[in-house]
């Protein structure tokens, strides 16, 4: 099984104003990441609309997204199924149209008991021989994969990482001493990845950063570095921007920074609702006044960074 290390963005899926799929747009941002300098690329998670496309329609996506890796980096989608037979036959179709992996998240809907969160998880693993990782996120999905749980769940094979979104930074050295390195350690929370890294982690499932990979990627690398100082600075610059990942209306928040960047539309499946008003106004603003302070980055890093 694979070591995942790095950043693996949680992508979006781009969209027509009339909310059908835009492939072409789709694969374009795709190029963009990967030229960037990521690890591995999630489609179809929370910040891709998991739960608002139709089942033929995430397959089609993740198709694009194999194609257009092309083996570069590994492709994972995001699992948010109702059902637990509709999660299996999921992983099984993403495993003939070459997916990488996946990202699990708790049933949607439903809120599972323990017993009934490690049982979906278990079946949802026996479903494939590819690699997973785990999305721990209580805050949002009210599942919590406690450090004693993920120690349950570590005679699960292909269990190879989590995605640590609690929101509480203690659960990563929390999680060193109680299992150890068994899995890789993502942190899922944007402006938390200073702290995060410090306390050790193994990658970073980007959100924000998906509209400027470029610093994104060049932020991980003084991280991994031990750049601290230059990391803090850095941090500040980016910071107003990565809390944009941490609110309701996230998706709408990150789009629309797609499209001041050049690299998406603010386009979004209904329910929801492309921003308006104040509120509209307010994150061009946060957007538009971090773009003013971008950092000038060194052309290689501008066209695409190290892996690491």
């Amino acid at each position: 099984m694979p070591h995942w290390t790095g950043v693996f963005p949680a992508v979006t899926t781009q969209l027509k104003k009339d909310q059908s799929l835009d492939l072409p747009a789709t694969a374009r941002h795709l190029e963009a990441l990967i030229a960037s300098g990521v690890t591995g690329l999630i489609m179809c998670g929370s910040l891709g609309e998991n739960q608002s496309l139709d089942p033929d329609e995430k397959r089609r996506v993740i198709e694009l997204a194999v194609q257009t890796a092309n083996g570069r980096v590994p492709v994972l989608s995001g699992v948010a199924e109702i059902s637990t037979a509709a999660a299996c036959r999921y992983v099984r179709d993403c495993e003939k149209l070459g997916a990488d992996g996946f990202m699990v998240m708790p049933a949607m809907v439903y809120k599972a008991d323990t017993r009934e969160a490690l049982t979906w998880f278990r079946t949802i693993a026996a479903a494939t021989g590819l690699p997973w990782m785990l999305y721990n996120n209580p805050v949002s999905y009210p599942v919590d994969i406690t450090p004693e749980l993920f120690a349950e769940l570590a005679d699960v094979k292909n269990l190879v990482a989590l995605k640590e979104s609690s929101s509480n930074t203690r659960r990563i050295t929390e999680l060193r001493n109680t299992v150890g390195d068994r899995y890789a350690i993502f942190t899922g929370v944007d402006d938390l990845i200073l702290e995060s890294a410090i306390l050790g982690i193994d990658g970073w499932v980007a959100g924000t950063g998906i509209a400027l990979p470029a610093e994104n990627q060049y932020l991980w690398e003084l991280l991994r570095a031990g750049e601290w100082d230059q990391a803090r600075t850095f941090f500040r610059w980016f910071q107003p921007l990565m809390k944009l990942d941490t609110h309701v209306h996230f998706v709408q928040y990150i789009k629309l920074c797609l499209q001041e960047t050049g690299l998406g539309t603010e386009w979004v499946r209904a329910p929801r609702l492309p921003l308006a008003g104040d509120e509209r106004k307010q994150v061009l603003k946060i957007i538009r006044d971090a773009l003013a302070k971008r950092p000038t980055l060194a052309a290689k890093k501008r066209n695409g960074g190290k892996k690491s």
